[in-house]
């Protein structure tokens, strides 16, 4: 429906709401990251199959992932009550899992099959040879629910996550295989850093640095 077109009778969408993930909806988290992500060319990569396949296989992932990372922050984007995006970020120092969550994940990758297990640990090692040795922010996995593309649901998202950065004063990074992506994410402040392939994928590695804080005395 082309916007303007809707009818009068229609209940008017209510904005995005961002706020964070509660512990309840964790499951949900995981299944919106696989269904989001179902499409995307480094999961075809690993996970072959449909989108279907891929969906479970990687809601699964991310169920641990996101229970075993403590010190990960997760943000909810919420239209009508309903969970319509997430996006997690580690803060520095925790971008990698620590040894109980990488020991959950292999056995979940493992239960995945050989293929797939293989092809996970060589996508894990291939990204993390180009985290910053800065500190850093690293902002992953995000996602907006399939059918919810094109709602301002991950402008609110990032919107939120980078007024946390420049809070903060701290660089964001963040990798991406979605080419489309890219110019996104630039209007954010993300630049890119550098390119390189993993199993075939090209993938952007990107960076944001901070806005520069407003001097004290110059604030109204």
């Amino acid at each position: 429906m082309e916007p303007g077109t809707e009818r009068a009778t229609e209940r008017p969408r209510q904005r995005v709401q961002v706020r964070p993930l509660e512990v309840d909806e964790l499951d949900d988290a995981a299944a919106l990251l696989g269904r989001g992500m179902a499409d995307n060319p480094m999961h075809v990569a690993v996970y072959g199959g449909d989108d279907a396949s891929r969906e479970r296989a990687h809601g699964r992932l991310m169920g641990v992932l996101l229970s075993m990372s403590p010190a990960t922050t997760v943000d909810a984007a919420v239209r009508d009550g309903q969970l319509v995006g997430v996006a997690a970020a580690a803060p520095p120092g925790h971008c990698r899992p620590g040894p109980a969550a990488r020991l959950a994940l292999v056995g979940c990758a493992a239960a995945l099959g050989p293929r797939v297990a293989v092809r996970l640990v060589a996508w894990s090692r291939g990204w993390a040879a180009h985290d910053p040795a800065e500190p850093h922010v690293h902002l992953g996995p995000v996602s907006v629910d399939r059918g919810r593309r094109g709602e301002g649901i991950g402008h609110a998202l990032l919107t939120h996550h980078v007024g946390h950065l420049d809070a903060a004063g701290l660089v964001g990074h963040l990798e991406t295989d979605r080419p489309e992506a890219v110019g996104f994410y630039r209007r954010f402040g993300f630049d890119v850093v550098r390119e390189h392939e993993v199993l075939g994928v090209r993938t952007w590695f990107m960076r944001r640095e901070p806005a520069r804080p407003v001097p004290a005395g110059s604030r109204r």
